[in-house]
C-alpha cells in the first residue's frame, strides 16, 4: 500500500527544508494514506500520539520497506500498540531514566556531570522516535527547554569548569539558522569551553537539513575557532541511504568531526549481522562509532524495545570479532541516573561494568568496577543483583 517512489521526491537534497516540515505525518488519518491500518491499529494509534505525539518525515517514511510490521524502519518511527505497555518482566520502567530533573539549573541547562553542560534548546524534532528516552518532553510544551540562550551562555561562562557544552534537545538542527547562530555565537568566546557538541538525529531522519549553504558555512567558520562535534544516532544499516552520506558528507568537509550514538533495540539491531553492517556502514561513510547504548527503561519503549543484558552482551562481543579497529571502538553503554556505565563483557554470568563519568557530588564513583549478577530478563543496572568476582 506504500505510494510507489514516484510520489516522493526524485531528489530529497533538493528539497526545501522547511516546506518539507509541512509535509510531515502526523495524524492518523495521514499515516492510513500510506500504510494499511486496521480499526483497532487505528484505535490504538489515537490513545498514543495524545501522550507521545507522532511525527514522520516523508523522507524517513520512504525507507519502509513494504507493509509489514516489523520492519525496523517502522519501528523506529510508527507508533504501536506496545506503547501502551506500561508493566511488565521487563521490570520497572520510568519517565526521566538520565535524572534530568535532579541536574535542571532552569532555563534549558542541566548540568550533571561538572565538566559538562547540556542544553536542551527545543523540544522539536524532524521525527518523533518511538524509543526516545526523552519521550515525556519531547514534542510536547514544557519547562525545561531553553528560553534565553544568552543566559545559558552566562550560566556556562560563569562555571569554568566546564569545559566542553552539548546542544541537545529535541534536535537543534530543526532550528532556524539565524537561532543557531545566536546560538553558537553566545558560546564562541568562552575561554574555558574546549567544545561544542550539537546532538541531532537529523543526519538519519532528515538530511535535508544539511543542504543549506548558509548552515554549512557558518558551521564551518564556528569550528576554525572552537572545534564543533556532531553525535548523530544512525541505529539501523538502512538508515545509511546515498543522500544521508551526502549530508554527512557535507558536515566532515566543513571540518566537524561526526560520532554515531546507536541504541541497542529488540527488532531492530539485536542481531549480529545487522550490528555489522550498521558499524561498518558508518566507517565507510566517514562516522566514528562512539556510543551503543543499552535501550533505558522508559516507559512505554522498554517493554518493547529493550534486550536483556545476558543476551545483549553476547550478541555485541560476536559482533565486535567480526569488525575491524575503528568499527569496533564503540562503547557498550548504560545511560543511568548515577552516570555513563561502560558494559566490558562478561565472565561467566556475571557482569563486569565500568562507571566511565560520574555525578557532580560523587566524583569518587568514576572509574570504579561494578560486578553484577546476570538474569535472564535483566535489563537495566538496578535490575542486577551486586556479587563479588
Amino acid at each position: 500500500m506504500k505510494p510507489p517512489a514516484e510520489t516522493f521526491p526524485a531528489d530529497w537534497s533538493t528539497v526545501d527544508w522547511k516546506a518539507e516540515l509541512k509535509n510531515n505525518i502526523t495524524s492518523v488519518e495521514q499515516l492510513g494514506q500510506y500504510l494499511p491500518l486496521s480499526e483497532d491499529e487505528k484505535a490504538d494509534l489515537d490513545k498514543i500520539i495524545e501522550a507521545h505525539p507522532m511525527n514522520i518525515p516523508r523522507y524517513y517514511l520512504s525507507l519502509i520497506d513494504g507493509d509489514a510490521t516489523e520492519d525496523p524502519i517502522r519501528k523506529l518511527s510508527v507508533p504501536t500498540a506496545d506503547e501502551l505497555i506500561v508493566a511488565g518482566a521487563m521490570g520497572e520502567t520510568t519517565s526521566d531514566p538520565y535524572g534530568d530533573d535532579k541536574h535542571d539549573k532552569g532555563n534549558g541547562i542541566l548540568h550533571k556531570y561538572s565538566y559538562t553542560a547540556l542544553v536542551v534548546a527545543t523540544e522539536y524534532c524532524s521525527m518523533y522516535c518511538r524509543h526516545c528516552f526523552r519521550k515525556r518532553m519531547v514534542g510536547l510544551p514544557n519547562d525545561q527547554t531553553v528560553q534565553n540562550f544568552q543566559a545559558a551562555a552566562k550560566y556556562i561562562a560563569a562555571h569554568p569548569e566546564i569545559t566542553n557544552v552539548v546542544v541537545s534537545g529535541g534536535d537543534p538542527f530543526l532550528l532556524p539558522t539565524d537561532v543557531i547562530k545566536a546560538m553558537l555565537n553566545a558560546l564562541r568566546d568562552i575561554p574555558h569551553l574546549n567544545y561544542v557538541r550539537i546532538g541531532t538525529r537529523a543526519p538519519v531522519v532528515y538530511p535535508m537539513r544539511f543542504f543549506d549553504d548558509e548552515l554549512i558555512e557558518f558551521l564551518k567558520e564556528f569550528n576554525r575557532e572552537k572545534t564543533l562535534f556532531v553525535p548523530t544516532h544512525f541505529n539501523h544499516p538502512r538508515e545509511i541511504t546515498p543522500v544521508a552520506a551526502q549530508a554527512v558528507l557535507r558536515l566532515r568537509e566543513a571540518g566537524l568531526t561526526v560520532n554515531n550514538q546507536a541504541v541497542f533495540l529488540r527488532g531492530v539491531n539485536d542481531d549480529v549481522d545487522t550490528l555489522v553492517e550498521l558499524m561498518n556502514g558508518l566507517v565507510r561513510i566517514g562516522i566514528s562509532p562512539y556510543y551503543l547504548y543499552q535501550c533505558m527503561p522508559v516507559a512505554r519503549v522498554r517493554h518493547h524495545f529493550q534486550v536483556p543484558l545476558k543476551e545483549g552482551i553476547d550478541i555485541i562481543d560476536a559482533a565486535r570479532q567480526r569488525l575491524d579497529g575503528y568499527a569496533k571502538r564503540f562503547k557498550f553503554i548504560l545511560g543511568h541516573d548515577i552516570g555513563k556505565i561502560e558494559i566490558c563483557g562478561r565472565a561467566g554470568d556475571k557482569a563486569i561494568l565500568k562507571q566511565i563519568h560520574a555525578r557532580q557530588d560523587h566524583p569518587e564513583e568514576a572509574s570504579r568496577i561494578l560486578v553484577r549478577q546476570l538474569t535472564e530478563t535483566g535489563g537495566w543496572l538496578d535490575d542486577l543483583p551486586e556479587v563479588e568476582l
